[in-house]
């Protein structure tokens, strides 16, 4: 089958299109055609291996794992004999978290991972951004933070992938939200049910007088330092973005202080708890209160292009890899 192979580590340019074998499924796994897959912010940042500490998960010299991608959406093109839960021909969406390689035309995945039925009203394109920008902003904000009708949220980078979700997330759980974006992106957010804008380009969010329940730094540009100021007495600083500075902070202030800061790696939890929160997802998206903003589609032989696109820091909600 075709793939993309991370060669080692650094620019996009290690990113080559290879002919490797197509996987096959275990007694409990099903082979994937896969459709269409995720490229991410978190895709490009692992592909440089930085920040180091995250080697030691990922791979020391160069991936464990050599393709990448983690979001998938497709078709079941075989099934392992002990499987019950799916069959030849369904239409499924999910990801691969630390098993990467969806950026390929096959992939296999356990049927008790983190993959589901596709709605027949959901396309391929959307499923396969599913578990990037909507799970891991629901997981932040549902789960850890617990957010409360009324509670105030300021969304850091608030029209990329997580952030477009976690605008429509955070307005669906009851929140006031203040999104943080640049000026040409302010219509996108509104759009989205945002009931505040900063332009960061004209005013530092963190200067301000007002106060918030929550910060979700969802592209880690800021830090726990920088926002205290603006936090509730109890507010807490939340972002998926890992750096040694935010260990340290989180904890300090687990130690001492009412505010606090947290970090945490969604796809680390157990494929058990992932697909429950998938579900609980794609319950808000049949409810008509949850989209997937997308903003370029690359061929499979075109993932180098697309993480030089998202290294520009212009990516406004998701990128799909196009593979069948």
């Amino acid at each position: 089958m075709k793939a993309t192979v991370a060669t080692g580590y650094g620019s996009p340019e290690v990113l080559q299109l290879q002919e490797v074998k197509r996987p096959v499924p275990k007694a409990n796994e099903v082979l994937v055609k896969v459709m269409t897959a995720s490229a991410t912010t978190a895709d490009a940042m692992m592909r440089t291996g930085k920040p180091y500490i995250a080697r030691l998960f990922v791979g020391l010299t160069k991936p464990k794992k050599a393709i990448p991608g983690t979001g998938f959406s497709g078709v079941v093109e075989q099934v392992g004999k002990d499987v019950t839960d799916f069959e030849i021909g369904d239409r499924v969406f999910g990801e691969t978290a630390f098993g990467f390689s969806s950026n390929a035309e096959y992939l296999t995945i356990s049927e008790d991972g983190v993959i589901l039925p596709m709605p027949e009203n959901l396309d391929f394109s959307e499923a396969a951004n599913f578990c990037d920008g909507h799970l891991t902003s629901f997981n932040f904000l549902k789960e850890i933070a617990k957010v409360k009708p009324g509670q105030k949220v300021l969304i850091n980078g608030a029209s990329g992938a997580l952030g477009t979700s976690a605008i429509q997330i955070a307005k669906f759980m009851g929140a006031q939200v203040t999104a943080v974006c640049s000026g040409r992106n302010t219509g996108l957010v509104r759009s989205l049910g945002a009931d505040e804008v900063i332009d960061y380009q004209q005013k530092d969010f963190t200067k301000g007088d007002r106060k918030y329940d929550y910060v979700y730094d969802t592209i880690g540009k800021s830090s726990f330092s920088a926002c205290k100021a603006i936090l509730s007495e109890k507010g807490v600083y939340l972002s998926p973005v890992l750096k040694f500075s935010l260990l340290l902070q989180m904890i300090k202030t687990s130690l001492f202080g009412q505010k606090k800061a947290k970090f945490e790696a969604t796809g680390a939890n157990k494929e058990e708890k992932l697909r429950y929160l998938l579900s609980e997802v794609l319950d808000i998206y049949k409810e008509g209160r949850l989209k997937t903003v997308i903003d370029r589609q690359f061929p499979l032989e075109k993932v180098a292009e697309a993480h030089r696109y998202i290294d520009s820091g212009h990516k406004r909600g998701n990128v799909v890899i196009v593979t069948s």
